[in-house]
């Protein structure tokens, strides 16, 4: 009660006088204008008068309060959170509820010495609060943002019933506008949407016994979305079937497909895959966005050493290039900006995807249709007699297209590919387990990649501490070394994660004349490892992040996935 009283007399003007933002006279010209213009607030007064910027103002109240500072855009909004309050109470007071912690509602205010309007958001959820501040424009933009969420969400939760018949959702147009206030479409709509601008690469819609779960994947991490009621989701997977172009009778197969829609302004590939589970079917939706800038052009995410490397390879006229990873690792991220830096008006580039990711200048892109009988394979042959200086082959999965891909490299062209292996060295024992002769992949290796991501630690709640010894034995570091590591403690801008974006990491191998000899006799790949790291100077994956970690850019829990792997 006595910290509630205190919250109740404390002034903004006080506070900004005792941090020295104003003096009397400020205060005093900003209380006449106030008395004249009734309804404006203080705060508001004085910086419409240029006395103090907004930031000094929330600075003043976080030190006051003791009360952090958020960048609303940044946050993992809770949408659970967000329905305790009433759209028209959150619009009143200018609160938004954005997360359940520890018991108390989690909520943002740009007034947070607002008393009575912090008391009625705790009368009407029923939980005490937890106070942020953020800037006024940015927090209202987001409570309008978000309240349109949930009321998507009611409204197609109170219309779920009325589609006895799914076939009625096929009459709907995902990108007219004039049906885009249907229920359902509004709330497939609003989920994309939400993913987008969350950076998510994909949502899974996932049945349970009671209620359906969406989740969203955000740098690499699955977290918990919304929770929706049972009756909302068949004509929302119904809704997803009809856009993608699927068999809505058919509930009992996976199915995969695509769709095209504007988000933000941006035109973003949704890939669409349906699964039977024992409680329904679930979906996963994958956003490739077509216009997302890509980073790092002028160095592709490498260190300087990586980077000279990779250049070195791809200065070859001919052979084929492989980036090698698990699913996720960004493989074709890189190799898009690879393409994206050799296109110019005199070589000519074609490619053979599933799907086609990004569309790229200057490049000509073939989607695979194995419907159709467009295979890799046959795509591939068909580039063959196209003429190409650089082909680009969305991935090596079988015999055959490791066969063709390998001839076409022999045959003059530069072949760039991916494919699915731990490190660099093994690719070649891939190879062979797929049915090329040894001495063809020598013949045709130009040199291998190996990528892959770690999360970031988050510069918003960053802490750090001693690492052990035994810590500095598995990063390499001489015992009694003094390393101090850093971890998030997470927060609101990190989702709670203690994670915020991702770096890549990388192991490149060049395919000299010695790799090339040792490849043609069946050498092991631990061979192969030892002399690139001995005599080629090659930084395994290990290495790099341990690197990373020493550096302060990630975490011991991040490098143990990647030292797990190596």
């Amino acid at each position: 009660m006595a910290a509630r009283e205190r919250l109740r007399n404390l002034r903004i003007g006080d506070i900004l006088k005792g941090l020295g933002y104003i003096d009397d006279d400020a205060l005093e010209t900003a209380l006449a204008y106030q008395r004249s213009h009734r309804g404006v607030r203080l705060g508001e007064t004085l910086i419409h008068l240029g006395f103090i910027t907004e930031d000094q103002m929330l600075q003043a109240l976080s030190q006051r309060l003791d009360v952090p500072i958020v960048d609303v855009s940044q946050l993992n909004v809770d949408m659970n959170a967000v329905r305790l309050v009433p759209e028209e109470t959150a619009r009143q007071t200018g609160i938004l509820p954005v997360a359940l912690e520890g018991g108390e509602l989690v909520v943002v205010t740009n007034d947070p010495i607002n008393y009575f309007s912090l008391e009625e958001i705790r009368q009407v959820s029923g939980y005490p609060v937890s106070v942020r501040i953020a800037k006024k424009a940015p927090l209202e933009r987001a409570l309008a943002y978000y309240y349109r969420e949930a009321s998507a969400y009611m409204e197609a939760e109170d219309a779920s019933a009325a589609f006895d018949d799914i076939d009625q959702l096929a009459e709907v147009d995902l990108d007219t506008s004039t049906d885009a206030d249907a229920p359902i479409v509004h709330l497939l709509n609003t989920l994309i949407h939400h993913a987008y601008v969350a950076g998510a690469s994909d949502v899974h819609i996932e049945p349970f016994e009671g209620f359906t779960a969406i989740r969203v994947r955000v740098d690499g991490v699955i977290n918990d979305y919304l929770t929706i009621k049972r009756s909302v989701h068949a004509p929302l997977i119904a809704r997803i079937k009809i856009v993608s172009n699927l068999d809505i009778a058919e509930r009992y197969l996976p199915q995969d497909g695509h769709f095209r829609t504007m988000v933000a302004g941006n035109d973003v590939n949704v890939r669409v895959s349906v699964i039977p589970t024992v409680h329904g079917e679930k979906a996963v939706l994958r956003l490739l966005s077509n216009n997302t800038p890509i980073d790092f052009r002028t160095t592709y995410g490498m260190g300087p050493e990586d980077y000279e490397r990779f250049c070195h390879i791809l200065d070859t006229p001919n052979g084929i290039i492989f980036l090698t990873g698990p699913t996720g690792s960004g493989k074709t991220t890189t190799l898009y900006m690879v393409l994206q830096a050799l296109a110019n008006e005199k070589v000519n580039i074609s490619t053979i995807e599933d799907p086609v990711e990004r569309n790229l200048a200057r490049v000509n892109q073939m989607q695979v249709n194995e419907t159709a009988g467009l295979t890799f394979g046959a795509g591939l042959r068909a580039l063959m007699r196209q003429d190409p200086d650089i082909i680009m082959v969305g991935e090596t999965r079988d015999a055959e297209t490791a066969s063709i891909a390998v001839r076409a490299a022999i045959t003059g062209h530069l072949v760039l590919s991916t494919l699915h292996t731990n490190d660099a060295a093994s690719s070649v024992d891939r190879l062979v387990d797929m049915g090329v002769a040894p001495y063809m992949v020598a013949t045709s290796l130009a040199g291998i990649v190996a990528q892959r991501l770690m999360r970031k630690v988050c510069p918003h709640c960053a802490t750090q501490r001693p690492a052990t010894d035994h810590e500095l034995e598995l990063l390499g570091a001489a015992p009694g070394t003094k390393v101090m590591l850093r971890e998030g403690a997470g927060c609101h801008n990190c989702g709670q994660t203690g994670y915020k974006n991702r770096l890549s990491i990388h192991e490149v191998l060049v395919a000299d004349a010695e790799i090339k000899r040792m490849v043609a006799d069946h050498a092991s790949s631990a061979d192969i490892r030892a002399y690139a790291r001995d005599k080629q100077g090659m930084k395994t994956l290990q290495e790099e992040a341990a690197a990373a970690v020493l550096a302060g850019q990630t975490t011991m829990e991040e490098f143990l996935k990647i030292a797990y792997q190596a």
